[in-house]
């Protein structure tokens, strides 16, 4: 299948107001950079990109009209199939540029939903996407000028003076609900999985970071899970758990989650709320950084913006420096690197530099990770358990260290050194 040839555009606000944005540090030319990774990852191929510097957006086109007409005149020299725009894009915004443009318009928002939707192959990941979707949609509608006015009637419609418009944003509430319903149920789910898992003494490491910065690849060389892990923005969207042993022979479960980007459109914050989750509830977040990027320490600010946002800001972190192997990572001060890193919200960080794809310096992250992830008391404990209880015996014998054992009568009496958590979870068997 062909590849979409696109045309980029981006809009720089110069005058009193910089152009930089303070939250996140990116530069248009930047920002730029990264819409083309992004189009890349959907399958676009980028013909050229242009950027307009402006006060303000103009409402009508965002970027002037003399500048759209520019852009228009650069599609149709080079038979472009799209124009992708840095920017989210208002529903007049949209209908005037594609009007003058004669083809498509996209603008990030809707970019990020396509690869989103490319790459979700749960059944909870795509509905978390069509979600998001048609959250995007709704205000959209209108948009679509002469073909949403035709008059509607019959079965399913409110009567015959109702507007096609009316009848397609009453369809997509109805659907909005019923995705909204679904994901609840999952999250319920989703919660009953963490609370059998509390049960049992792992804590949780979540992998984090901004997306391309290798959690899949570090989490295959930690874990053996085999997910896919490719050198594209959100390659990987659905959340996957597996156990890790450490130096200290301490088993912990250690997960791999969704990347973050500047921008991240609300509507997939709220949507993916229940991925996120996981990452709210971890004892220690694994912070992986490219450091071969030019824009780590931004993209570092960004990932902690959105761990804020989501509850998560106060978790514990390891920074893992990953990419060493990289050409570009071999000119990097190290000591000068983490300097500037450890400061702000990353202050009370520990970090390590590391190569998820050669391994190397991964066991410094083992026994940093060790040294961080709070520890579950062990100390003695005596169970008392009848005989018709075998798991919760198998729990004990799996996860604690057992010094005698008696029966009395149809009891079985355990004497074991036990983590703080295994005693809790089988607390109504102390003796």
């Amino acid at each position: 299948m062909a590849r979409e040839r696109a045309i980029l555009v981006g809009l720089e606000r110069k005058g009193p107001r910089a152009s930089t944005a303070p939250e996140t540090g990116f530069a248009a030319e930047e920002s730029l950079e990264e819409l083309a990774a992004l189009a890349d990852s959907a399958g676009a191929e980028v013909l050229e990109h242009l950027l307009q510097a402006r006060e303000r957006p103009e409402a009508a086109t965002l970027i002037g009209s003399g500048k759209a007409g520019e852009v228009a005149a650069l599609a149709e020299a080079a038979e472009a199939d799209l124009v992708i725009f840095d920017h989210d894009l208002t529903p007049t915004q949209l209908r005037n540029l594609e009007r003058l443009f004669q083809r498509k318009v996209v603008d990030r928002t809707q970019l990020i939903l396509d690869i989103f939707a490319r790459r979700a192959r749960t059944r909870e990941g795509q509905l978390q996407v069509e979600l998001a979707q048609l959250n995007y949609l709704l205000p959209r509608l209108a948009g679509r000028g002469i073909e949403m006015s035709r008059l509607g009637g019959g079965i399913g419609t409110r009567g015959p003076g109702e507007t096609q418009l009316e009848t397609d944003r009453r369809r997509l509430y109805r659907r909005i609900r019923k995705l909204e319903a679904d994901l609840e149920a999952v999250r319920s789910s989703r919660g009953v999985q963490r609370r059998q898992r509390q049960a049992v003494p792992l804590a949780t490491a979540a992998l984090v970071g901004y997306t391309n910065a290798g959690k899949s690849t570090l989490f295959n060389r930690l874990s053996g899970a085999g997910v896919l892990a490719d050198d594209r923005l959100f390659a990987t969207l659905d959340p996957t758990v597996r156990a890790l042993t450490l130096p200290s022979r301490r088993r912990v479960l250690i997960s791999d989650t969704v990347g973050f980007i500047r921008n991240l459109p609300v509507t997939l914050v709220e949507a993916f709320r229940a991925t996120l989750e996981e990452v709210r509830e971890a004892a220690l977040l694994l912070h992986v950084v490219d450091v071969s990027s030019p824009h780590a320490a931004h993209q570092i600010a960004h990932v902690h913006k959105v761990l804020a946002e989501i509850g998560a800001g106060a978790t514990p972190q390891v920074l893992a420096l990953n990419k060493m192997d990289r050409r570009e990572a071999a000119a990097v001060d190290l000591e000068a690197l983490c300097q500037r890193l450890l400061s702000g919200p990353a202050a009370n960080a520990r970090a390590t530099a590391l190569s998820a794809r050669t391994g190397e310096g991964v066991d410094r992250l083992l026994e940093l990770i060790d040294r961080v992830l709070p520890l579950d008391p062990v100390g003695a404990a005596t169970f008392q358990f009848p005989f018709r209880d075998g798991a919760e015996i198998h729990l004990l014998y799996e996860h604690g260290v057992v010094r005698a054992r008696r029966y009395e009568d149809e009891f079985c009496i355990i004497e074991a050194q036990v983590p703080e958590s295994l005693k809790r979870r089988l607390e109504r068997y102390v003796r």
